[in-house]
């Protein structure tokens, strides 16, 4: 393979025919949800009332693989394959023996790998008879891939923004607003949820968990709206696989199979997409590649969190699902990486860390945004916030593997750009961006107050 391959790995041809679904190849199934009233397994009726019947039988599918629908395969070719880019620059400024690639995802319409599923739960609630989508987002990648999706497919979208993002990043809301959404900074005096959250506390930052329960109460209380998730849930964990299933064969094809694969963790769709795959090679036999998940030290759902059932919003209008959690009513410090504030894991990616079947690590704000610097300085590209927590973590690898004198090869997930959050950059110029520990007394009053189950 030329140099130029082995830099830039593209085949336009390579973008995936279906979606891989891991969960007929786990060794244990995931607990299933539980409906909050009955304590009982959740079905697929406890669902209706937010997702629309083809976004169910995903949710609940135990199919291995799901083809991707032709109209939706036709918007993905926007951008995808995206590509698996070697970081020769910051392999030199290391000074390291590592092998450093990157698949990076900033190459979207929107910016981020939210597209991936924006643009697949659009289709599915087009073809269903939805006619307007209700959201919630953090940093607002989320918000903005929903909102373009939505527009392709002539839905109206309602996007309820975590208030500390839509105050940090007004650019994010341009971009909702030019696709056509209605944004509203949450908490907010649209929905019970929202006035409950202001009553108690008027200058609340917000918290997905919020944006959540403010999303929910506006779809089911609008004729023809549905729900649209951006992480967490099994279906979108199955639509972001796109990217983990090139990164295979992009490996594979410039001989550089990862020793390691590493993400960042807010909700878990993105790491879910590119470590599911991988996984899968590894419960088969023919690897033993390590896995990787970052999140950070103010919002540490994974290693400090408890393997919990609990709701997966504050008001508690969701089922229960079985997921590492620092409890549905906690709200994380208003760091930068506002993708990242979210107080539980996936239950997917829950139960594999479970298992033991991948590693997390938690990293502080500004170690990140040094990382994203030196990132910046070498690769040219500006990272998201939320993806600068990967790069963080491959540093550190590549480091280690410096001492030991081995040449491991890495691959980390940019899930996007930060050319939005540039304001974020600023503050850590000016010395204004803070480490933030959430204090291990204050998560385990929010423990505490987890729901009781068996």
């Amino acid at each position: 393979m030329s140099e130029y391959k082995k830099k830039f790995v593209l085949d336009e041809e390579r973008i995936p025919k279906a979606w891989y679904n891991i969960v007929p190849d786990l060794p244990t199934m995931p607990a299933p949800p539980l409906n909050p009233a009955t304590l009982q397994p959740a079905g697929p009726s406890d669902l209706e009332p937010i997702f629309p019947p083809s976004i169910i039988a995903q949710e609940v599918s135990a199919e291995r693989y799901i083809e991707i629908p032709e109209e939706v395969h036709q918007i993905y070719r926007l951008w995808r394959p995206s590509p698996m880019i070697r970081a020769t620059g910051l392999e030199k400024a290391l000074d390291t023996p590592a092998k450093i690639f990157f698949k990076y995802e900033g190459v979207s319409p929107a910016g981020s790998h939210k597209c991936n599923t924006a643009v697949a739960q659009a289709y599915y609630n087009k073809r269903d008879g939805t006619t307007r989508l209700a959201t919630e987002t953090g940093a607002g990648q989320w918000g903005s891939a929903m909102s373009m999706a939505c527009h392709m497919f002539g839905l109206e979208c309602m996007v309820y923004m975590v208030k500390v993002s839509y105050e940090q990043k007004p650019y994010r809301r341009s971009m909702m607003h030019l696709w056509g959404a209605n944004v509203i900074a949450s908490p907010s005096d649209q929905t019970n949820a929202g006035r409950a959250v202001l009553a108690e506390d008027p200058d609340s930052l917000g918290s997905l968990g919020i944006a959540i329960s403010e999303a929910v109460e506006d779809a089911v209380t609008h004729p023809g709206s549905k729900y649209a998730l951006g992480s967490v849930t099994n279906h979108v964990l199955l639509h972001q696989t796109v990217i983990g299933e090139e990164a295979v064969l992009q490996c594979q094809e410039a001989d550089a199979y990862p020793d390691i694969v590493i993400g960042c963790v807010g909700g878990g769709s993105s790491f879910g997409g590119i470590a599911f795959p991988f996984l899968r090679e590894n419960l088969a036999g023919k690897t033993h590649t390590r896995l990787v998940a970052v999140e950070p030290t103010a919002c540490p759902t994974l290693t400090k969190g408890e393997f919990v059932y609990d709701f997966g919003d504050e008001a508690r209008t969701t089922p229960l699902f079985k997921m590492y959690s620092l409890g549905h009513d906690f709200v994380p410090a208003g760091i930068h990486a506002g993708g990242l504030r979210y107080h539980a894991m996936a239950p997917l990616i829950s139960h594999v860390y479970h298992l033991g079947l991948i590693e997390a690590v938690a990293v502080r704000q500004t170690k990140v945004f040094e990382a994203a610097q030196l990132f910046a300085r070498t690769e040219g590209i500006v990272p998201a916030p939320e993806s600068a927590h990967a790069i963080r973590t491959a540093i550190d690898e590549a480091l280690v593997a410096k001492e030991a004198g081995e040449s491991k090869t890495i691959l980390f997930n940019l899930t996007g750009h930060g050319y939005l959050d540039l304001g974020a950059y600023d503050a850590y110029f000016e010395g204004n961006l803070e480490d933030y520990d959430h204090p291990d007394e204050a998560i385990a009053a929010s423990i505490a107050r987890l729901p009781k189950v068996n």
